[in-house]
């Protein structure tokens, strides 16, 4: 198989790292990408946007841009994705190229390699499969808003538009022959207590402490085992509690607090099983903090999953495939299980099996990123490879 143009790929993905767009603003990405395609002569017709932004809680500006082609009826369709936007830290890069490797020449900013990388990858993989000249299967790409946010654009897509894929390849991270056949889930909590004020050194008594109360809430999960790497009946998963804002002053017994956490665990009801906890921790421990005329903190939880745990099975003809792809390079693939979350989560909640590779990115989410190109371009013949050898 020919080698992709290496040239023509690094000006794109130079191109695009240079974009500002942080999460709900991805306009101006998107702008370029459309551009991108219809100087590969794919129809405007072909291209659409969901609504993925007003489902989302955070709005935006746009939804999923998705590109539907219709290839070889004959054969199944294949589905291609990388998530636009990138975070705050990115804006105002300026790539260039140093021996194999993109850095930023801007040492206050990253890369934006994380996932403007996998953009191009995208683009790549199905522009060189177009010039080979051979027959292309149904080819869905899906380019996902908000990602470092959530993953709202997976989240809230529109999957009637692509098209009923067979299955996806999702581009993010840095190894390319590393295959994510599976992922953490993830819950998120905000917590509201609210207690009652009072002047903290003339009659503190008569104050309920939000604060207080949040404290006895996080000693309660330490003792218990619930907070951090959790182990119980024989699962595990992990919990944290992230940020805490609350009181007004000193002098002032804290009337209000916020508490933000999380749940994290491969197994859905070991994750449940320590929201629960965390719920029940705050409930309590606000029970139980009172005013001298009884009043109580009141604690309030409010409870969102993030994004389900998933594991390909091994036999799964997308894991095969990409299996494939990667021995074609001459390198042994690895199967991994992620601890965080990707698009992939909820690809395959959706109904498509969903294997995720990496396209060169270090250091993502510093300002010490780098795209390593050589990686970059094996994603791309990773990506061409599947587009060609689909049944």
């Amino acid at each position: 198989m020919q080698k992709v143009n290496e040239k023509r790929a690094v000006e794109l993905v130079t191109k695009l790292m240079a974009i500002p767009g942080m999460s709900c603003e991805e306009s101006e990405v998107a702008a370029v990408v459309e551009s991108q395609l219809n100087e590969m002569g794919i129809a405007a017709s072909c291209i659409s946007h969901d609504s993925a932004h007003k489902k989302s809680p955070a709005g935006g500006a746009l939804g999923n841009m998705i590109v539907k082609l219709p290839g070889n009826r004959k054969r199944s369709r294949i589905m291609l994705s990388a998530h636009l936007d990138t975070v705050p830290i990115c804006v105002g890069c300026e790539p260039k190229r140093r021996g194999r490797t993109i850095y930023s020449a801007n040492p206050e900013t990253g890369l934006g390699a994380d996932d403007r990388a996998g953009v191009a990858s995208v683009l790549i993989s199905v522009m060189e499969a177009m010039e080979s000249g051979v027959s292309l299967p149904p080819i869905t790409m899906c380019f996902f808003v908000q990602e470092e946010i959530g993953l709202h654009g997976s989240r809230f897509m529109t999957v009637s538009k692509l098209g009923k894929p067979a299955m996806a390849l999702n581009f993010d991270g840095g190894d390319p022959y590393k295959m994510t056949v599976g992922a953490t889930g993830g819950e998120r909590m905000k917590i509201r207590l609210t207690g009652l004020p009072a002047h903290a050194g003339l009659a503190p008594e008569e104050g309920a402490s939000a604060v207080h109360a949040a404290g006895v809430a996080i000693g309660s999960l330490v003792e218990n085992k619930w907070l951090g790497a959790v182990r119980k009946n024989g699962k595990k998963g992990s919990s944290n509690i992230g940020v805490i804002n609350g009181g007004v002053a000193t002098n002032v017994v804290a009337g209000a607090a916020k508490v933000t956490a999380e749940a994290r665990s491969h197994d859905s009801s070991c994750r449940s099983a320590i929201a629960d906890a965390i719920e029940k921790a705050f409930v309590q421990a606000a029970e139980k903090t009172k005013a001298k005329d009884g009043t109580q903190v009141r604690a309030e939880v409010e409870r969102r999953v993030d994004y389900d745990s998933f594991r390909l099975d091994p036999k799964s003809p997308a894991v095969i495939l990409a299996r494939e792809a990667i021995k074609h390079l001459g390198v042994k693939p690895a199967k991994a299980i992620s601890d965080g979350g990707v698009d992939a989560n909820w690809l395959v909640k959706h109904g498509i099996p969903t294997v995720t590779v990496g396209c060169g990115q270090r250091d993502v989410h510093t300002n010490q990123e780098t795209l390593d190109i050589d990686d970059y371009i094996a994603a791309c013949e990773i990506g061409r490879y599947m587009i060609q050898n689909i049944g």
